[in-house]
């Protein structure tokens, strides 16, 4: 089975089953300060998760986009990959764990034809805080699933969350399928590589509170994940990823192009391959980020740096031909039916990745000499890594990755001291931004999240100009919004940007939610987010009986008296042509 054909039948089965299909949601998230991108489907959902009404109502399914840069290192083996799709189903607040189960087994034996003799399961074996999860194990065994393939797990295996400090969490139950050629064991063994896992069912139905405790949620959840790259393995009787449909064309493309055999060089193109995708991925999402050295933009530097290493790698001439150009073609072919958006910035991708490839170019030679003469110590000093990442431009996981390749250390302490005292902030790779969690302090980010749809509209008034939202990131403390704009602002509009949302908050506007179908929202002049996707029925905040009119998903407040005074503290460049106001409210 081909990835497009599961995609179909997987979002046919649920819409059979009462589910709206909702549009995947852009990579790079816009409220959520807990991570760079979107990790999993249930991310955008937060809200509803959290009790807020979805416009489509109850039940919804999708096929979510996803990049995760926990599992970097593990890229290069035959199953982890940075950037996947996750096919996802949920309920909020309506069915739960029966009903669920019920469901994955059915679409796994049923439609997708898989015998329950290779399918093997897991369940949550309880703690001094949450129950064992005996619940979901007897629905497995009514459904034919001998006990010797169920196994319970502690909570770094089978729970979920919370995505940060608190917020939304729950045990789940996995499936596991067996890729070997001989039998399968009759006795599951969670520590044998050749049970696959391929899908998630997660009961979300506590909210962690900051001093570690459990609280159960008003709302029960389900959010459900299946991987279509490991899925789609499985279905064709493959044990590496690398060798489906959705990866074969581009390690082809590689062989053509470095005249090197895939057999003997697996690390290096399953790296290039990856890295690349998920590169085209970035740079052609609703809320695009350029390279650079914070944020999404070092993670994309740092892939792109990446593939650039591993073709060296691999013996070709990289100062000859614009290699990641030429394969990023081909990822957006393969991909451009599913993403449209991919073929419409088809020029900007091709763009960033040839100047981060020629930025790279020139220093790379140099930088590799400088690495050698460092070598001579056995031993990379933070001070040493520093002068590589700032001089020469080498991410800190490549200066760690030659060394490792000569079994020499690298001072990593001693580099973040160095990138401290320069005053960056270090992503490291890291997904995680800021301590909280998806639901901290709820009411101080509804309230900021409020202020940015009056900060918004006052730019607009202030500016005399078509301002739209380019991005926004809010914490409990502060708001940042992101915004087109070609200037710096001056003192006195910034002033009058100000004045003007504390004058409506001063008036006591009240903000009116109604849900509306997204054809009528846009014919009352409700605006949306520049790019991005919206389904059938949306919710539209009105603030005041027409100040702001604005389609979004919330969270926000019931009148603007409860948001305080707003203050601006920072006005600054975000790239070219955008602009990035930070405020707060006092």
């Amino acid at each position: 089975m081909k990835a497009k054909q599961l995609k179909k039948k997987y979002l046919n089965y649920f819409k059979k089953k009462q589910h709206s299909i909702i549009d995947s949601a852009p990579l790079i998230p816009e409220h959520d300060p807990t991570v760079l991108f979107t990790t999993a489907g249930m991310h955008p959902l937060v809200p509803y998760i959290m009790g807020q009404k979805h416009p489509l109502g109850k039940r919804l399914a999708n096929v979510q986009k996803c990049l995760r840069t926990g599992d970097i290192d593990e890229v290069g083996d035959s199953t982890h990959h940075t950037f996947f799709e996750m096919l996802g189903n949920w309920s909020l607040g309506d069915y739960f764990k029966e009903e669920t189960i019920k469901m994955s087994f059915d679409f796994l034996t049923k439609e997708l034809k898989l015998p329950l003799s290779h399918l093997a399961v897991t369940c949550f074996k309880g703690d001094k805080n949450s129950p064992k999860d005996t619940e979901s194990a007897e629905i497995w065994k009514s459904l034919g699933v001998p006990k010797e393939r169920i196994v319970f797990l502690g909570k770094e295996d089978n729970w979920w969350g919370p995505a940060g400090d608190t917020g939304p969490c729950g045990p789940d139950t996995e499936m596991f399928y067996w890729v070997g050629k001989n039998k399968p064991p009759k006795q599951y063994d969670p520590k044998d590589d050749t049970w696959i896992e391929i899908w998630n069912d997660v009961f979300i139905q506590y909210d962690q509170q900051k001093d570690g405790t459990f609280k159960p949620l008003k709302q029960k959840t389900v959010d459900t994940g299946l991987g279509v790259e490991r899925v789609v393995t499985v279905m064709q009787g493959l044990d590496d990823n690398y060798l489906s449909e959705l990866f074969l064309p581009i390690i082809k493309e590689i062989e053509k192009l470095t005249k090197k055999k895939y057999a003997q060089n697996k690390i290096a193109m399953r790296i290039i391959a990856d890295h690349l995708r998920a590169s085209v991925f970035i740079l052609g999402d609703e809320r695009a980020v350029t390279p650079s050295n914070v944020d999404q933009g070092y993670i994309l530097r740092r892939f792109i740096r990446r593939v650039i290493r591993h073709l060296r790698s691999l013996e070709v001439n990289i100062l000859k031909e614009d290699y990641t150009v030429l394969l990023a073609k081909l990822i957006i072919k393969i991909y451009q039916e599913d993403y449209p958006l991919l073929k419409e910035k088809k020029k900007f991708i091709l763009e960033e990745l040839q100047k981060e490839e020629r930025k790279f170019e020139k220093t790379l030679e140099k930088g590799l000499n400088k690495f050698e003469k460092m070598c001579s110590d056995n031993k990379i000093s933070g001070k040493e890594a520093f002068l590589l990442f700032q001089s020469y431009g080498f991410p800190i996981e490549m200066t760690e990755e030659l060394a490792k390749e000569k079994k020499i250390k690298v001072d990593l302490k001693g580099f973040q001291k160095e990138y401290q005292q320069h005053q960056q902030l270090s992503r490291v790779g890291a997904e995680k931004k800021f301590k909280g969690g998806l639901s901290d302090a709820s009411q101080e980010t509804a309230k900021l999240h409020t202020a940015t749809h009056l900060l918004n509209e006052a730019l607009k008034k202030v500016l005399k100009e078509d301002i739209r939202q380019k991005g926004s990131n809010i914490t409990a403390e502060r708001l940042r919004f992101d915004f087109n704009f070609d200037r710096k602002l001056t003192k006195e509009e910034l002033q009058a940007v100000e004045d003007e949302v504390n004058r409506r908050i001063n008036e006591s506007l009240e903000i009116i939610r109604e849900e509306l179908s997204l054809k009528e929202a846009l014919k009352r002049g409700a605006q949306g987010e520049f790019g991005a996707k919206y389904p059938v029925k949306v919710s539209v905040y009105t603030i005041g009986k027409d100040y702001s009119k604005e389609i979004c998903m919330g969270p926000h407040v019931k009148n603007l008296k409860e948001l305080g005074h707003f203050k601006i503290k920072k006005e600054q460049s975000s790239s070219a042509g955008v602009r990035r106001i930070k405020a707060v409210l006092e």
